[in-house]
């Protein structure tokens, strides 16, 4: 379909409409929607692993574990908590504004939303945010990226048979059909992609005044350190598989490993075996190994690869009818060199050697580069672990694991700084897509006349002594 900014316009002026007329604003509506929308993934579920495979090279337990079950999940989790999330608080107003004790604060929605989606993730980053936005009782629109082509078509095919376009739609199209939704008056935009988009999805916002929330990736990496102490076969089977799925392509992924010099030989060793034993000899031609989105990506991949093939001590090879890369370690990489200063985005995986008795020169090199998305740490001194997690800015990460902190139910998913403004999940997305409306509900007896002019000295000693 082709768009035009007067389409668009008609869309979002129609969503607005049938947001003035306050149905979604009934939490019985939400919940009924979200069902409707739980429903339609696991009816569509086939439609959506065969668009994961075309786009990504998915498996289709790799598809459901990474992108649908999840949905599911969180669409789950919503609709048990929704009816508590929207609750109005109430609050005591406080002496100064006897006899008005009470004070409500109603959770409302913004009205008109949009979400962009990105390639990486297309169901999972559309639908998810989707949930959090019908569940805070607003409408949207959903525009998902033009990489993933397969996907885009088939939540555009899912969302027209299960919603009306004037509350749900889904928009296709590249980076002029976006600037065309940007260029719109809708009351919240929700984006996921990277850092250098964010930036113009900020500016493009902050011309209307646009309440924005932005999940990035890692500017300059998200980092794994593994310890001397650490158990290097758990680290090297957890760190393998979380390369390998996906290719790569997740905003969250390790980018760089920094393995204490002792270890280092070893860990790299174990690496290897990992990934032999975990995807076999055949990855670039394995339908079970997914593949980078486009052939932009892939040459992106191989000319960094091509630029460290004497440091190149796995894989390093591609396949260009198939689009997949082998996984790839270079060793060693020095903390200053060009490919441990921006996210990578695919299966390669640079080692930095640092010495373990200097590990606060690390830590500190990380601290004055930009915010990571994710941050990992392998090490049995669990209470070191926990003190530079609590101390570090990063969105969120894990002690001894990998990725698997994105699946914790009641808890958010954020960045911070270049990684990301705002949070979702659960009652999190609730939040992010919700308005906090306080209202104090006044009462005309027993009003007292303190406030009103003229302020005589007592009723300024009075108002004083109240105050403190």
């Amino acid at each position: 379909m082709e768009y035009t900014f007067e389409s668009i316009r008609d869309i979002v002026e129609r969503q607005r409409a049938y947001f003035s007329i306050n149905e979604t604003l009934d939490v019985s509506f939400r919940i009924s929607q979200l069902k409707k929308l739980k429903q339609a993934i696991i009816s569509h579920q086939e439609l959506l692993e065969e668009a994961l495979k075309k786009d990504l090279g998915r498996d289709d337990f790799e598809a459901y574990l990474t992108d649908i079950g999840p949905c599911i999940l969180e669409i789950n989790e919503t609709i048990r908590g929704l009816r508590k999330w929207a609750r109005p608080e109430t609050h005591f107003s406080g002496l100064m504004c006897f006899p008005s004790i009470f004070t409500k604060v109603y959770k409302m929605p913004y009205g008109v939303t949009l979400i962009i989606s990105p390639f990486n993730f297309p169901i999972l980053l559309s639908l998810g945010v989707l949930t959090a936005s019908m569940a805070a009782g607003n409408t949207a629109i959903i525009k998902t990226s033009s990489k993933s082509e397969a996907c885009s078509a088939a939540l555009r095919k899912m969302i027209e048979e299960t919603f009306p376009e004037e509350y749900i739609t889904v928009i296709n199209g590249g980076h002029d059909v976006a600037d065309m939704c940007l260029d719109q008056r809708v009351d919240k935009i929700f984006y996921t992609g990277s850092p250098s988009v964010g930036r113009h999805v900020l500016e493009k916002a902050s011309g209307k005044l646009i309440p924005v929330a932005l999940e990035l990736g890692g500017e300059t990496g998200n980092w794994c350190i593994i310890r001397k102490d650490a158990d290097i076969k758990d680290a090297a089977r957890k760190i393998a598989f979380f390369k390998i799925l996906n290719a790569g392509q997740i905003c969250i992924n390790i980018n760089q490993v920094a393995v204490a010099k002792e270890i280092a030989g070893g860990f790299v060793e174990e690496l290897k075996k990992e990934y032999d034993r975990q995807i076999g000899d055949k990855k670039i031609y394995d339908s079970e190994y997914p593949r980078l989105i486009n052939r932009k990506a892939f040459d992106k991949c191989l000319k960094e690869a091509e630029g460290y093939k004497d440091r190149i001590v796995y894989g390093g090879k591609g396949n260009e009818e198939t689009l997949r890369f082998e996984p790839t370690v270079i060793y060693p990489v020095d903390i200053d060199e060009e490919i441990v200063k921006h996210e990578l985005f695919c299966p390669l995986l640079p080692i930095v050697e640092y010495e373990d008795d200097r590990i606060d020169d690390l830590l500190k090199t990380i601290s004055e580069r930009e915010h990571p998305l994710a941050m990992y740490l392998f090490t049995k001194d669990v209470s070191w672990a926990r003190r530079i997690m609590s101390t570090l800015q990063f969105g969120g990460g894990c002690i001894n694991e990998v990725c698997i902190h994105l699946m914790v139910k009641g808890v958010p998913f954020n960045g911070t700084g270049h990684s990301g403004m705002g949070a979702y999940h659960g009652e999190w997305g609730f939040r992010e897509f919700s308005h906090p409306q306080t209202v104090l509900f006044g009462k005309s007896g027993f009003d007292l006349p303190l406030r009103y002019h003229p302020y005589s000295k007592k009723k300024k000693d009075m108002i004083k002594r109240f105050e403190k």
